[in-house]
């Protein structure tokens, strides 16, 4: 038996795509002939010329009922369709086989193999992690991405393989091209799901895998974001818009994306770059774009929201578009309304002239997870066609008054400081050092400074301070305290349903936090704006894997972090065992351990096979 490759094109596209078809060979007048046994379609996973000879060998060894020594292959695939091809056969009677397997009904299991081996000579060679991989590498088969990008992107099986293979690395193991590639070879199992050889792994062939998924962008996010609403019935009904950045280490001479700014990690001496992200309300990302590091959060919007017009899913309707103060001004709340997005968000300002609408009482008072209330309120600013909540939360109140202690504190320690310096050795005496000193103070805490009086007493003769007297005013707390205003444009809604949409906005923050924390978004050493995009485009990738994830594990009551998931499923390994049987010969046998029960709670939750091979083996004669 032999498996044919047939070569097709699709009539509407264009394009070419094998087929494979298992045959067996005859003879009529001396010449050669072709029968084929079975279609066998595309054969994923299948991908080079040895792995079929061994698929179409082993489909004749469990037909015929011959005792083998198996197969070493890094391909997991073999005997999965080995099992379910040899058993249609049988059942179907597609060729002349023995009574006996006819009768059978049952799938073909593998032969019991018994070997008198040394004992002592028993030795465990490798032990990799394979848990997290597995778990990573099914989500990305039923996301469907192989099949995206071999057929769509014109990927070759080992581009294609190379790519998901580093994708999967990202989400497990977030490093640099240059460790993901150490950790591939030493301590990862990885390279086997995926049908790469080990020696072909290096840092170049990653960094050359992201910059290919890259050039993919626009269309791998389209279809990711068309996947997976299909896949786990969404709808798109309410989006997030918001902005983060993250730091370089290095100068950075020659970029032209990375420029210093606002960084919300406080490293005013680092150049930053800032990432704009769409969000569904389930927690995928459904458009990413990468801007200049100084950009302000509310240039980014327009722009962002036409390439998202393209991009969600053609449901007919357009989303609600939730966004920060930071990005709701005056202009783009118009422009959305011009091009029929409704909004909500928080108000920038807080409102002075307003008017209460009329309400039953019944959603005005809510609580938090704290059972701390929260008032609610619907109002309308004159002149304003928009609908205002007023929110007032006692325990918001709290964290703003006790941010105002802190601040107080600091503002005494600095002046502290001041005081001590002028009764020690080498510290600033002169009155106006002291005063620039007091200057440069309450520049850094005007909060804090409106409720200090601070006099500095000069030597008028040494012209020298001799003291720096302070009083503070005793701080009266604000009727504004704790209270904030959320804007939208919806016309017809209610307190309680404005309460939680506004409060689904956390599920943006969440993805940040696993960006940039989980899969090691921060900080960016790459020198090349290419390899920048590539890189950040790799974790927005991998962050759609964990989200699928995640997702799936959260409607299965699972709620486990990322990192706490990786944890568990490494616990699982791919463990090589070496032996001496009776005849002097050495078997080699790699297998998956048993996954713990909390490994296969979350496997069994996502509906996913346990281990990718039940076992390979191989005797090597004396």
């Amino acid at each position: 038996m032999f498996i044919k490759t047939i070569t097709k094109t699709e009539r509407k596209t264009g394009k070419q795509y094998k087929y494979y078809r298992l045959c067996e060979s005859y003879r009529i007048d001396n010449k050669p002939r072709h029968r084929t046994i079975i279609n066998m379609g595309k054969l994923e996973g299948i991908d080079s010329k040895r792995d079929r000879k061994l698929l179409a060998d082993r489909i004749e060894q469990l037909i015929k009922g011959e005792k083998q020594l198996f197969y070493f292959s890094e391909n997991a695939d073999i005997e999965r369709f080995a099992q379910e091809f040899a058993g249609r056969i049988i059942d179907e009677q597609l060729i002349d086989v023995e009574p006996c397997l006819i009768a059978s009904k049952q799938t073909i299991d593998v032969e019991k193999d018994y070997q008198t081996v040394d004992l002592n000579s028993f030795e465990h060679e490798e032990a990799r992690e394979i848990g997290a991989e597995w778990l990573c590498k099914q989500t990305v088969d039923q996301l469907g991405l192989k099949k995206f990008l071999t057929t769509d992107c014109s990927f070759s099986e080992t581009s294609a393989g190379f790519s998901l293979m580093h994708l999967v690395s990202r989400a497990v193991y977030p490093a640099s091209e240059n460790k993901t590639a150490q950790w591939i070879k030493d301590n990862s199992a990885i390279s086997g799901l995926f049908n790469i050889p080990l020696h072909q792994v290096n840092r170049s062939k990653l960094y050359a895998a992201s910059n290919n998924l890259y050039a993919q962008k626009k269309g791998i996010e389209k279809y990711l974001s068309r996947k997976t609403n299909d896949l786990f019935d969404l709808q798109d009904k309410i989006i997030f818009y918001d902005l983060t950045n993250t730091y370089f280490e290095g100068r950075k001479v020659k970029s032209k994306k990375a420029k210093f700014g606002r960084g919300k990690q406080k490293r005013s001496d680092a150049k930053i770059i800032a990432l704009a992200a769409v969000i569904n309300a389930e927690g995928f990302l459904k458009y990413s774009r990468i801007y200049e590091g100084n950009i302000s959060d509310s240039d980014t919007l327009e722009q962002t929201i036409e390439d998202l017009a393209t991009g969600t899913s053609a449901s007919g309707r357009k989303p609600l578009v939730v966004i920060d103060a930071g990005i709701l001004t005056e202009g783009n709340s118009l422009m959305l309304k011009q091009k029929g997005y409704d909004y909500i968000g928080v108000s920038r300002t807080k409102l002075k002239d307003y008017t209460a609408k009329e309400t039953d009482g019944e959603n005005t008072k809510i609580y938090d997870k704290r059972k701390n209330p929260i008032e609610l309120r619907l109002v309308t600013k004159p002149g304003c066609a928009d609908t205002y909540m007023y929110v007032k939360s006692k325990q918001k109140g709290l964290k703003e008054a006790s941010m105002n202690d802190h601040f107080c504190e600091r503002y005494e320690l600095e002046l502290n400081n001041i005081q001590a310096a002028l009764s020690k050795k080498g510290g600033t005496k002169k009155y106006a050092k002291v005063c620039e000193r007091i200057g440069r103070l309450k520049e850094r805490y005007p909060t804090a400074n409106k409720h200090y009086s601070i006099e500095v007493k000069p030597d008028e003769k040494q012209d020298k301070a001799i003291d720096v007297i302070w009083k503070r005013t005793p701080l009266k707390p604000k009727s504004s305290e704790g209270i904030y205003f959320i804007r939208t444009s919806l016309s017809r809604t209610d307190e309680k349903t404005l309460w939680t949409i506004y409060n689904t906005l956390t599920e943006i923050e969440a993805t940040f936090r696993i960006l940039k924390t989980d899969l090691s978004l921060r900080p960016v050493f790459h020198k090349t704006d290419e390899n920048v995009e590539s890189h950040l485009f790799l974790g927005v990738l991998a962050y759609q894997v964990v989200a699928s994830i995640r997702y799936q594990l959260k409607q299965k009551k699972i709620t486990h972090d990322w990192r706490n998931i990786v944890r568990i499923m490494n616990t699982q390994k791919e463990i090589t065992t070496t032996m001496k049987n009776k005849k002097g010969g050495t078997i080699l046998i790699k297998k998956c351990s048993t996954p713990i029960i909390e490994a296969r709670r979350i496997y069994d939750a996502l509906n996913y096979k346990h281990n990718p091979y039940f076992m390979r083996k191989s005797v090597v004669p004396e």
